[in-house]
């Protein structure tokens, strides 16, 4: 048997409807138990009529006073207050005045001083309504403090969405500007095939970069698919002097992290590990589940972050931006932006090291929370690997990983 999804609805997501429910549960409630505490008291049965006019005038006398506060609840507390006892002293005292003059009608003359009925009966009324005007009060200064709440919550996220988006914007425009100019090379020296090849695989990493959403998430795999888009469009340029190895864990492949997460550490690497060096450079990436953690290893045989050490201006800064900067020449752009995209996933749940020994090379280590894919499989923003076209090269996902210390 099929069994159909069911949202519970919000009582006050409709505000009118809601305040008409309360007003007829209130005031019916109210009748209620004057109407039992009249039969337990053994009251002529007449005696209803009177409580019902009393119930019906209390019912009235609450829509009027709900208008009034309604112009009254956002403006300054002490005109707020001093208006809202004011009004509630005139409203108790009608009611209080129909109340008496109903029970006079009714009860025998002379039984009891018109004066002190109303005195008594005012007291009553004054609880009554005054409960009824604090519940007005309370429950739409909740209703103001949760609609801020909701709109503050939807700013802070079109601020991360915006962010993000920012950051993940910073990401394309020298790599752009590079291949572009390469196209341009090869398009003066007449070399049609392979200008054509990399326009072809320019067009297939743009369009995945801009079809993901800006805090999208992506399983390893499909971020690798993403990278190798990328290597193959920078071997037409470096051709040999471009070497990568990659061992992606079966299981680590299917982990989500951060769409074009890693994109700026290999054009990192290329940059300042292969392009410097006449012989080029071995990019390496080694993802693998250690514990409950994903953790990711961009690493590359470039000159590392000796060059440039004494240059100054490093004192005090974040450790990811130092390490950037003893790179020559470079801006920090890459791996601040990783370090915020981090922080913005995960908080402090993340970890993001600069390793580079003082024979050469360089490294990034990430460690993210694991997060398999299936449990992020039905979350938005989340899109399938990009379609690699024939004779790109091969996979590398899914490569056993040795074993290590």
């Amino acid at each position: 048997m099929a069994v159909l999804p069911i949202q519970p609805t919000p009582f006050f997501a409709n505000k009118n409807r809601a305040f008409w429910y309360l007003q007829i549960c209130g005031w019916g409630g109210a009748f209620l138990l004057r109407a039992i505490s009249a039969f337990a008291n053994e009251q002529p049965l007449d005696f209803l009529v009177i409580i019902l006019i009393q119930a019906v005038t209390g019912f009235s006398l609450s829509l009027v006073l709900a208008v009034i506060y309604r112009q009254l609840i956002n403006r300054r507390p002490l005109v707020t207050w001093s208006s809202t006892a004011l009004a509630l002293v005139l409203a108790v005292g009608i009611h209080a005045f129909i109340d008496s003059w109903v029970l006079d009608l009714a009860r025998p003359s002379g039984e009891t001083d018109f004066v002190r009925l109303f005195v008594g009966i005012y007291f009553y009324d004054l609880t009554v309504l005054g409960a009824w005007s604090a519940l007005y009060y309370a429950i739409n200064y909740f209703l103001q403090v949760e609609e801020q709440a909701d709109r503050l919550e939807r700013l802070e996220m079109q601020a991360t969405s915006a962010q993000l988006e920012m950051l993940r914007y910073q990401l394309n425009p020298h790599f752009l500007f590079n291949t572009l100019n390469s196209i341009s090379t090869l398009v003066l020296l007449k070399q049609t095939e392979p200008a054509n090849a990399m326009l072809t695989r320019l067009s297939s990493f743009l369009r995945h970069t801009l079809v993901n959403q800006p805090g999208s998430k992506v399983t390893m795999a499909q971020e690798v698919e993403t990278l190798m888009l990328y290597l193959d469009i920078e071997r037409m340029r470096f051709e040999e002097r471009l070497q990568t190895e990659f061992q992606v864990d079966p299981v680590a492949s299917q982990a989500c992290i951060p769409s074009m997460l890693l994109q700026p550490l290999v054009e990192n690497a290329i940059k300042y590990g292969v392009s410097p060096q006449e012989e080029g450079a071995t990019i390496s990436l080694v993802a693998q589940i250690i514990g409950p953690r994903l953790r990711v290893t961009v690493s590359d045989t470039g000159p590392g972050i000796n060059q440039g050490i004494n240059q100054g201006g490093s004192e005090g800064l974040p450790p990811t931006l130092i390490g950037s900067l003893r790179r020559s020449t470079s801006t920090g752009v890459g791996l601040a932006n990783i370090r915020n995209r981090l922080a913005q996933a995960y908080g402090d749940d993340h970890r993001f090291e600069i390793r580079s020994p003082d024979s050469g090379g360089f490294a990034v280590l990430i460690e993210i929370p694991h997060e398999p894919a299936e449990s992020a499989a039905d979350e938005p923003g989340t899109f399938p690997p990009p379609t690699r076209q024939p004779g790109e090269g091969p996979s590398v996902v899914g490569l056993p990983l040795p074993e290590r210390a």
